[in-house]
């Protein structure tokens, strides 16, 4: 029997618009003003904490809507903006610098709802706002870091070509490579200059110091800090990545500088904690000659240096790096045999050697695990720039019981400490601190303004499209119209299932596009049905040619437009990329709506029965 679906058919189509519809119910519900609080290294946010936090918004008069402490976070929700920015400053007072306190919005979805996987869809900055932060890249620190190694590096090419330095260290003035005679000092210039073409070398020689000063060529300068920059861009973008935010920016700004915009981002805390954090880990010999009591009152033996222990106590480590986390390929937080957090660390091919080489000479003596971080002050330097604090403390020493390959494990963490070691460890370390100069929420004022423009153009587009439809094609110009509506809320139903979509102001007129594709299917369906009336054909005969021979056509159209969206997306970023997002998903719905889910309507209605005029 012609026009006729079978029952599953009506079923299925039935239960995916239900679906859609579903999932879109979370986007009426709004968001909470909330504070979200994260522990920073060596607190931990627990019941207490959530407590306490209560216990100070009840004292100044704030009432809580709702309290959650999960993964170790706590996000307390309030009615309004003034309160929140009263909670922030009440908490931070109350908790301290050993936690990060931050402004959110979260979610008003119910918590039925919310448990069944329902979630509304992220906004864009440009629609619901988010985070900016501006950093600045402590190019002091990148060049320290560099005069470091070219200080190692002289040692060790001097000791192979053996010739004998009575001391090398970086001075005020550059690197000073001292030596017992002038002649010494000249195969030496001459040696260094062949190896270091991106050195300058003078003779400073005054009496009986006979010292070489190397500093690096204005060029080479260049050179370093551009690197710093360019490698903390990738790092940083490699973090966002971590973070599971989509639609990130991440650019320079000048030759120093960083902006990072993190849009619909939901944990701000976290985001910030991640960004600034400034982690690596250097792997030395503990020192088994030196006296430790000693150590502390200062006498500490040459070429070793003192150090705590996170578990108390204080260790002499020898200077020598034995290897730095730059080797680092891959890092998990795991548990060992005793539920103990630990972070799984797999090397690179060379790191690999190294270890091996350095294990396989020192079994039986003891290694420390050294973590250094750097943190804000607070404070200002002369220059103005951010003043960093330089965190280093040790935080496991192991024997090495047998020679070591690319794997092994860092033990001597909390949980969550060793989750974000493992973060940081695999998107890179920073090649030098950066700070944030400038964080700033994108308000919701000039969002709303988007999403209402944005709303307006897509209301008045969709209805000036319903009343010709309806007026041109009567009833099933209202079945095109049902469709409509279901295809629109199967778009933002799908954006809400997807975890990295986010629909942006683009995003919005790549939804006003798809109103336009929705219905050009129905009109190329409903003329092809007059057609075939008009040729003499039955009712039944004409619905069926109508939507059979249509769809190549439709098809056609829809997928070669498909096709562009998908390059779009694949090539574009940002406004581009949010655009061609929400263009494939109306795309692929409105094919469902436009064909499958009229031809169900229609074949309900006029489907196996005898009908003389259609509505149409």
């Amino acid at each position: 029997m012609l026009n006729k679906y079978p029952m599953w058919k009506n079923l299925m189509v039935i239960l995916i618009i239900a679906a859609g519809a579903f999932y879109a119910i979370p986007n009426l519900f709004g968001e909470d003003h909330a504070v979200q609080v994260v522990a920073t290294r060596g607190a931990e946010v627990s019941a207490s904490t959530m407590s306490t936090v209560n216990d100070v918004l009840k004292s100044k008069g704030i009432a809580v809507k709702r309290s959650e402490l999960e993964n170790g976070q706590l996000l307390v929700r309030v009615n309004n903006g003034e309160e929140q920015l009263i909670a922030k400053e009440a908490i931070s007072e109350a908790l301290g610098d050993k936690f990060t306190v931050a402004l959110n919005l979260a979610p008003a979805v119910p918590e039925w709802l919310e448990a069944m996987g329902g979630s509304p869809m992220k906004l864009g900055l440009d629609l619901r706002g988010g985070v900016h932060f501006l950093m600045e890249v402590d190019m002091g620190e990148a060049i320290r870091k560099m005069t470091e190694a070219k200080v190692a590096d002289f040692r060790t090419d001097l000791r192979a070509e053996k010739i004998r330095y009575a001391g090398i260290r970086n001075g005020a003035k550059g690197i000073e490579i001292k030596f017992r005679d002038a002649e010494t000092l000249a195969k030496a210039e001459s040696f260094l200059k062949s190896r270091s073409n991106d050195m300058v070398f003078q003779d400073k020689t005054v009496g009986e110091d006979y010292v070489l000063v190397a500093n690096p060529s204005e060029t080479y300068l260049k050179q370093v800090k551009e690197e710093a920059l360019q490698q903390n861009i990738t790092t940083l973008r490699n973090r966002v990545n971590e973070l599971g935010v989509a639609e990130p920016v991440v650019q320079r700004q000048g030759a120093e500088r960083i902006i990072v915009e993190l849009p619909g981002v939901q944990d701000t805390a976290r985001a910030k904690e991640i960004l600034s954090a400034t982690a690596s880990i250097e792997f030395h010999m503990v020192d088994q000659k030196a006296d430790v009591q000693a150590a502390m009152s200062g006498r500490v033996p040459a070429g070793s240096e003192l150090y705590q222990r996170r578990s108390g106590g204080p260790v002499v480590l020898k200077k020598t790096v034995m290897l730095t986390g730059d080797h680092i390929q891959g890092a998990q937080p795991s548990f060992d045999e005793y539920s103990r957090p630990q972070v799984s660390i797999n090397l690179d091919a060379k790191g690999g050697s190294i270890f091996s080489n350095v294990t396989k000479d020192n079994i039986g003596n003891p290694m420390a695990t050294l973590f250094i971080e750097y943190k804000d002050t607070g404070e200002k330097n002369a220059d103005g720039s951010v003043k960093m604090k330089k965190i280093e403390e040790v935080i496991s020493v192991a024997t090495i019981q047998a020679r070591l390959g690319r794997n092994f494990v860092i033990t001597g963490l909390e949980h969550a400490e060793a989750q974000n070691l493992a973060l940081l460890l695999r998107a890179g370390a920073l090649i030098a601190p950066v700070y944030i100069v400038e964080e700033r929420t994108i308000g919701p004022s000039l969002g709303q303004e988007n999403i209402e423009n944005g709303m307006q153009a897509m209301i008045w587009g969709m209805a000036v499209v319903l009343i010709f439809m309806l007026v041109y094609y009567r009833g099933f110009g209202l079945i095109a119209n049902l469709a409509l509506t279901a295809n629109l809320v199967m778009v933002v139903g799908v954006m809400s299932m997807i975890p990295g979509a986010v629909l942006t102001l683009p995003g919005i007129a790549g939804m006003v596009l798809t109103v336009g594709m929705a219905v050009d299917g129905n009109v190329l369906i409903y003329e092809r049905i007059r057609e075939e009336l008009r040729n003499g054909r039955s009712v039944q005969q004409a619905i069926h040619e109508g939507y059979g021979n249509a769809f190549s056509t439709i098809a056609d159209a829809n997928i070669t437009t498909f096709m562009t969206a998908l390059i779009l997306f694949a090539v574009g970023t940002g406004a581009v990329k949010g655009f061609a997002v929400t263009l494939m998903i109306g795309i692929a719905t409105s094919m469902f709506t436009a064909i499958v889910g009229t031809r169900s309507i229609v074949n309900a209605i006029w489907g196996g029965k005898r009908v003389k005029k259609l509505s149409i």
